[in-house]
């Protein structure tokens, strides 16, 4: 019952969603030509039901724009493609709800393999909401051992398919990015820290690439070439938010983006091969360059 509930949740922010502005009696028109109506209407009383729940369960708010047209729109529809947790929270139940009802075609839909952690999200969220201290055994791969330490969370932040807790290691008095995957073991103590005001999430990774936030390199503008294909690549799944489009020829295209040009991101540049090339900073530039020649050395080596 609660799982049917929520489908038609869903389906009520979907239909809203993609219309932009929609009157009650089309969101009827729409319901009764979905299996999941069972051909009953949708009574106004249900949907302002659905409303109120959809506001408390997402944080959505289907408002009405009145003025005579009396159309339903969502007034903080942003909240949708922000890429905050609500809308991730919001994405992963479509499409978990579509999954369940698709189990006879499991065997035709793949996923990628996930690394483990997600077992320690439930004392990692407990930690953030009340500002607890955390025990963790952590193996690194520049380590040979496992440590066991304290940390304080800062917050968590999801990038290719791994989970990275970001907290102040008090031995170190400074901010570590921790992958999830690497933890053998982490628990809730009873202690509590003061959640520093001045730290806000989405600004400590503004400037990155994903998820290393190495305050040592410079914010600086990247200017790179794209052969025609690959720039609609881009043009659809930008490499970062600041990415700009400056010149558009039949042949190439030349974007810039704003931020630290990390190991992470000089990674991402090399995985699109000949298809991208760096020209600015010229630093930068050099460096993908050297990798480059010594990437070719060594299959040059095998002829």
């Amino acid at each position: 019952m609660a799982k049917n509930l929520l489908n038609k949740y869903v389906w009520l922010v979907e239909t809203i969603y993609k219309a932009k502005r929609i009157s009650f009696e089309e969101i009827n028109h729409r319901w009764l030509d979905n299996d999941i109506s069972e051909d009953k209407p949708l009574s106004i009383r249900t949907f302002h039901k659905w409303r109120i729940a959809i506001e408390e369960m997402f944080g959505l708010i289907i408002e009405n724009e009145q003025g005579g047209q009396y159309r339903y729109y969502i007034q903080n529809a942003e909240e949708l493609r922000s890429g905050s947790m609500r809308s991730w929270l919001f994405n992963t139940l479509t499409v978990s709800n579509l999954m369940l009802d698709s189990v006879s075609i499991k065997d035709k839909v793949l996923f990628e393999e996930i690394p483990d952690g997600e077992q320690y999200l439930p004392d990692i969220l407990e930690a953030l909401k009340k500002n607890l201290v955390l025990g963790m055994t952590y193996q690194s791969f520049t380590r040979d051992e496992a440590n066991t330490f304290e940390i304080e969370p800062y917050c968590l932040r999801a990038f290719k398919q791994r989970w990275y807790l970001v907290a102040r290691s008090p031995y170190y008095n400074k901010i570590m990015i921790y992958a999830l995957d690497r933890v053998q073991w982490l628990g809730l103590t009873e202690k509590t820290f003061k959640y520093p005001k001045d730290f806000i999430p989405v600004e400590f990774f503004d400037d990155c690439f994903g998820i290393i936030a190495d305050q040592n390199v410079s914010i600086e503008t990247v200017k790179f070439k794209v052969s025609t294909g690959q720039a609609n690549y881009l043009r659809s799944l930008r490499l970062h938010q600041s990415q700009h489009e400056i010149e558009r020829t039949d042949e190439y295209s030349i974007f810039t983006v704003r931020l630290r040009p990390t190991f992470d991101f000089r990674q991402e540049i090399l995985s699109q091969g000949c298809d991208i090339e760096v020209l600015e900073p010229k630093w930068f530039r050099d460096e993908v360059a050297e990798i480059s020649k010594h990437m070719w050395n060594k299959y040059k080596d095998d002829k």
